[in-house]
């Protein structure tokens, strides 16, 4: 082990202690964390309306609090915006990251308190370098630097409180030091227009050693090539010789990997985070599985609601010790930034339970059930993944929508995907992506029967660009930004195919 990697893992020996301790002792953990989250609490408003001074156990906070979307819960969050203190969590909410608003058209502001911030943002991450150390004790990203991408960084105050972009956040608060570790600069990362910043980080970063990547896959992706475009190189390497491993969350990773692998150069390592404003929750902790490692002493308290029958609308919450590998559950949260048995709009699918590893499903809002079909993120991504192999396709972007049934006409599913390349044949690459959805989903198989209910899908094949131009017209380039990738109804679909035509 080199000098440098012996001073960065005396520097993060604490962190693969906890993570251990996430391993071995995850109950009595998430116990603890609710019992101090709870005491911490008591004393604002949302905790003397709820007694949570009267809240001795799990059961006791389950028959008191109300689980709450961000709709219900979103009076608190502005009466703690213009400036109030305690009100669901102690002390005065400075800054609040604003969401990107993907599954639903209003922005939506999670309050970062001071203890979401250290103890579960910062954390997640120092928790997440450290585990890559102790799986590849050879490494070198701690020699050279870490290419970060935010999104929309512009940092705006309103009432007595600041908002922005959870990566503006972050960066505005890290020390003065980190940023002799990233690149870009403060500055840079700070830019507010996205295209400009775009040039700024390419200009910045081709003149840095980089090793290590972390970001959105697809904004990334973006960077990527135009440092490819404005070099004339052919792969990564010939820019970045030892860049080796690339953190990514926000999106799935699987329409991007294969364009990442082509223009890597030589094999990179990919890891997954699953992160939010509302927190930090998982990350891929081994090298050979995809699964995620739950973080269970990082300030937030986890319940899952079973997604069968209609738990859902009757908000049936469990903990986390009665779950079953297997079920999709939707992810409730209680955090150290006052959030408070909060759907967090995620759906979750436990690989195993010792330790606590998960996949991200999909969302409970994201998802095409116009006719009982149930079709979810996880369920589109499989499929498009079979066509486009037996194809020799490969995806960019894409999005999914009903046609919905008007008078004998049946229904059907419409999609627009922008291939990076094109199938060799787009009816075989349908008909692929309908089989698969069958063989993946057995409320899909069904109305697709003898075409009782749902006809085979339609696929247009988009224009180059059309998705990065829809966005930038949406005002929505940029890191936390996210294509919808399904949705109930054909709000995002129509403007595609209109702007598809031009």
């Amino acid at each position: 082990m080199s000098l440098v990697n012996k001073i960065a893992s005396f520097v993060t020996g604490s962190y693969v202690q906890r993570l251990e301790e996430i391993r071995s002792n995850p109950i009595a953990l998430q116990k603890e964390l609710l019992r101090s989250n709870i005491k911490k609490a008591a004393n604002t408003s949302y905790g003397k309306r709820y007694g949570f001074d009267e809240i001795l156990t799990y059961e006791d906070f389950r028959s008191r609090v109300p689980i709450v979307t961000y709709e219900e819960f979103e009076p608190e969050i502005e009466r703690a915006r213009k400036g109030e203190r305690d009100i669901s969590w102690p002390g005065k909410i400075t800054s609040f990251a604003k969401s990107s608003g993907t599954t639903n058209a209003k922005s939506k502001f999670i309050p970062i308190s001071k203890e979401s911030l250290e103890e579960n943002h910062y954390t997640g991450g120092k928790m997440m370098f450290a585990n890559y150390l102790e799986n590849h004790p050879e490494t070198e990203i701690f020699k050279y630097k870490n290419l970060r991408i935010g999104g929309s960084s512009e940092i705006y105050q309103e009432y007595d409180t600041k908002f922005g972009d959870l990566s503006a956040i972050m960066i505005e608060n890290l020390p003065f030091w980190t940023d002799f570790m990233n690149t870009p600069n403060r500055e840079i990362s700070l830019m507010s227009d996205w295209e400009t910043k775009l040039d700024a980080i390419t200009h910045a970063t081709l003149k840095e050693n980089v090793a290590c990547l972390t970001g959105v896959p697809s904004w990334m992706l973006v960077l990527l090539n135009n440092c490819l475009k404005k070099t004339g190189k052919e792969n990564l390497h010939e820019i970045w010789p030892n860049l080796e491993v690339f953190f990514h969350g926000g999106i799935s990773f699987t329409p991007y990997k294969e364009s990442y692998e082509a223009i890597a150069g030589k094999p990179m390592r990919f890891y997954e985070v699953y992160n939010a404003s509302e927190g930090f929750f998982a990350f891929q902790d081994q090298a050979h599985t995809k699964d995620l490692l739950l973080l269970l002493d990082t300030g937030i308290f986890y319940e899952f609601i079973p997604l069968d029958g209609n738990n859902l609308d009757n908000r049936k919450a469990i903990p986390l010790q009665e779950v079953i590998p297997g079920k999709n559950y939707a992810m409730v949260i209680s955090t150290n930034g006052g959030l408070w048995r909060y759907m967090i709009g995620d759906t979750v699918r436990f690989k195993s339970v010792n330790p606590y590893r998960i996949v991200v499903s999909g969302r409970t809002k994201h998802y095409i059930n116009a006719f009982g079909e149930e079709i979810i993120i996880e369920n589109a991504q499989k499929a498009l993944k079979e066509a486009s192999k037996a194809t020799g396709a490969t995806i960019k972007d894409y999005t999914a929508a009903p046609i919905y049934m008007q008078g004998n006409e049946k229904g059907a599913h419409e999609w627009v995907i922008e291939f990076e390349k094109k199938p060799d044949d787009l009816e075989k690459f349908t008909q692929i992506l309908d089989a698969e959805l069958q063989k993946i989903n057995s409320d899909y198989e069904a109305k697709r029967y003898n075409n009782m209910t749902l006809n085979l899908p339609t696929v247009h094949t988009a224009r180059e660009d059309l998705f990065y131009d829809w966005m930038k017209q949406r005002g929505k380039l940029g890191g936390q930004n996210k294509v919808p990738r399904l949705c109930n109804t054909r709000e995002y679909l129509d403007p595609l195919l209109e702007l598809n035509k031009s």
